[in-house]
Formats: structure tokens, sequence, C-alpha cells
């Protein structure tokens, strides 16, 4: 079962999707930190997500890219995996790792297909996968081109996402909206 969590910055999301794998019946619960941390702001990010999860039973891997190549421990049948998050993880893939000579519109591609094939190997590993993604984009503001490359490589990734996912969910000012169910679109409303 593949879960997406979307919203906007601050909107709960987060706590929703620890929430849900924290109530399920797996006994193994991972948690998949994709945040390269490059400041204070980003460690009090981090330290606030560690203090939310805290007696959630999860273990914490930090992967801040390479997706597919981790290896969960434990048997899928009885683990569940929670991804935070699809906009840290696509950053990391197109922005970080070696020197690149161009971060245009070949380079989103190649990210984006590593974003979604670690995705996709992730979900072979547990019974439960929820994946956390974020609204990018939608200030309507012109940035540059790298920026844009990201804005449009988040739009197509999320795309591909909400396909894979059994389950879509926006949360929207704490509140869940489900936008997909089982393969079907749904009529929004909270779970």
């Amino acid at each position: 079962m593949i879960t997406l969590v979307t919203g906007g910055c601050g909107s709960g999301k987060s706590e929703y999707a620890e929430n849900l794998l924290a109530g399920s019946g797996c006994p193994c619960k991972w948690y998949v930190a994709t945040m390269e941390v490059w400041g204070d702001e980003d460690r009090r990010k981090v330290e606030r997500h560690r203090k939310q999860r805290a007696g959630k039973g999860f273990h914490t891997i930090e992967r801040p890219r390479g997706l597919e190549a981790l290896r969960i421990p434990g048997s899928p049948e009885q683990t569940a995996v929670l991804l935070e998050c699809v906009s840290n993880l696509a950053a990391n893939e197109m922005f970080g790792g070696e020197t690149l000579p161009d971060c245009g519109q070949e380079r989103a591609v190649t990210a984006g297909e590593a974003v979604v094939d670690g995705i996709r190997s992730l979900a072979r590993q547990a019974a439960e996968l929820v994946v956390v993604t974020n609204e990018v984009g939608l200030d309507g503001i012109s940035y540059e081109v790298e920026t844009m490359e990201y804005i449009r490589l988040m739009g197509r990734v999320n795309q591909r996402l909400a396909k894979l996912a059994d389950r879509v969910v926006e949360v929207v000012y704490g509140i869940p909206v489900v936008l997909k169910e089982n393969g079907a679109a749904g009529q929004g409303g909270g779970i």
C-alpha cells in the first residue's frame, strides 16, 4: 500500500504521515530522512521532526539521494516505511552530489527517474509506504532557469507518484483531504 501525502509548508502533512504509520500493524517502522542539513534553520527543522516522531517506534535512516540502492532491514510483510520528503530528495538528486556543469532539463529528467525508481524500490520492501511531498511553484513567480526546472521536476514527479499511489491525501491546515483512494479519485473529505 502506497500513500502519498502532500500539502503546503506547515500544513501538518508530516505529523499526519507519521501518525498513519505509527498506527499501522507493522512491527518494523522505518523513517527515511532525505534532508541534507546546511545550517541552523535546517538543524532546527530536523530536531523538530525528531521530537515529533519520538515514541512512535520509528528507526531513522538518513538518505539524501540514491534511494534505489537503499535496503530496508526486515521482511517486507512486517515493514512500514515513511519517506520524508520528495522535495528534498528531488533537490538533492538534481543539484547535489558531484559537480554539475548543467542543472537544466536533462538533469531534471535524470533526477526524476532516480526519485521515482527509488520510491518503487522502497514500495517493494514494505507492506506500507507513506511518501511525503510538497506543493511547490504555486506562488506564480518566475524564477531562475534552474529553479524553474526544479519546479517542473516536482510537478512531473508528484504526478507520477499520485498515479503509483493507492491513496493520495492533501493536508490543508491540519485537515486531511482524500484525493484518491485505492486507485479511484476521491470526493474529498477527511480520513
